[in-house]
């Protein structure tokens, strides 16, 4: 059964390409925005503040963060005005998007009063998130001066709860929850947007500024072993936090393993967890296979080996895992609806049990990523093969 057959499937409809291109690049916007400010201040601020580092790599990759950082700050500007604007195409009985983009028309949607049995507005909501999303793309376009960037640490960390406040308030809810499944659904939600954003964004600044390796010095390796060191330990941590967040996402809408392929939201899940576990296979190439190389170069103080492995081949698996987190970012737009409807399955029921087999799962999970860690550090004690 094909995609196009199933896209005729009941109780799917495929969304306007206006709401795909604006939900696609919101979040790429976010993920540019989020990703890079939480892994500067992770994991590229301590870094470049390491004694043994030299001078020249520390302002070349200043630099290229700023610039990188600037960048995002359009995106999300830009992609955030586009999303706003497809929020009130959908608004209501809706409108043309090209109606929805004058901006008086998005200024009386932001000032609408509360709807009855609402405790705010939803466009108070929305004027909050788009406040902390103009605060946080000025804080980082003003990156393009040279007289700002001087200043980088203290904008990148105004920028970074900004960025991470203009998805979390856009989950508030307008009226009370009506009960626990209401609570949930938008906090799993939230964990599973703001890990995504991080990993691949993260995934994304590191990948760019390893481009500047022709202006890094011969001892630039050492840098970059810490560099990809601290990155892998965030990136376990999103992992984790995008699987659980998932787990309870596809336990929502999809009520059987057979519906992942006889329902068009089903097979696009499906193809968005193959893209996820793509990248979850490339990062498991780094953490067994590349850290522990680089780890090894390293305590030999082998510096050609540490520059190669640090700048070269590094590098090539994360844009391998960019890529498949910009198909996963492709995919979301898609996913309205749900496979339990398609298939006339009945809603799912939240109990006791469905919680001790969730709260399983996220223990073995815990368990296989710890397991990941502690061999990951077996392999890079151990001393490389005796070269003849």
């Amino acid at each position: 059964m094909n995609l196009a057959h199933l896209a005729t499937s009941v109780g799917y409809s495929t969304p306007p390409s206006w709401r795909i291109l604006t939900k696609s690049g919101y979040f790429v916007g976010l993920s540019g925005a989020v990703g890079a400010t939480v892994t500067y201040a992770a994991v590229v601020r301590p870094a470049l503040r390491a004694s043994e580092n030299e001078r020249g790599d520390v302002d070349a990759l200043r630099r290229r963060t700023a610039g990188y950082l600037a960048w995002a700050g359009v995106v999300l500007l830009v992609a955030g005005y586009f999303q706003l604007a497809a929020r009130l195409a959908r608004a209501g009985k809706g409108m043309p998007f090209g109606d929805a983009l004058a901006p008086g028309r998005i200024w009386d949607f932001l000032r609408a009063p509360a709807a009855k049995g609402t405790w705010v507005a939803q466009g108070t909501i929305y004027l909050a998130q788009n406040t902390a999303l103009l605060l946080a793309s000025a804080a980082l376009i003003t990156l393009f001066t040279p007289q700002a960037r001087r200043h980088l640490n203290t904008l990148a960390l105004t920028a970074l709860p900004l960025a991470l406040a203009t998805s979390l308030v856009a989950a508030i809810p307008a009226s009370a929850p009506k009960d626990a499944d209401h609570v949930f659904d938008p906090l799993f939600n939230q964990v599973h947007v703001v890990s995504g954003t991080v990993w691949i964004g993260g995934l994304a600044l590191l990948a760019t500024l390893a481009g500047a390796r022709g202006r890094l010095s011969q001892n630039a390796g050492v840098l970059w072993a810490d560099l990809w060191r601290r990155f892998s330990f965030v990136a376990l941590v999103c992992v984790g936090a995008v699987l659980t967040s998932g787990l309870w996402m596809s336990w929502k809408h999809v009520g059987g393993i057979g519906q992942l392929w006889t329902t068009t939201y089903g097979f696009l899940l499906l193809i968005k967890i193959v893209l996820v576990l793509g990248m979850v296979t490339a990062g498991g190439v780094n953490q067994f296979w590349l850290m522990p190389r680089i780890a090894q170069a390293r305590r030999a103080d082998s510096t050609a080996p540490l520059l190669h492995l640090a700048l070269r081949r590094f590098p090539k698996v994360v844009w391998a895992e960019v890529t498949l987190g910009a198909a996963v970012l492709a995919i979301v737009p898609l996913l309205g609806g749900s496979a339990r409807v398609e298939a006339g399955s009945p809603p799912p029921v939240t109990s006791g049990s469905i919680f001790a087999v969730g709260a399983a799962l996220v223990l073995a999970l815990a368990a296989s990523l710890y397991i990941t860690v502690r061999t990951s550090d077996a392999l890079s004690r151990r001393e490389p093969p005796a070269t003849p």
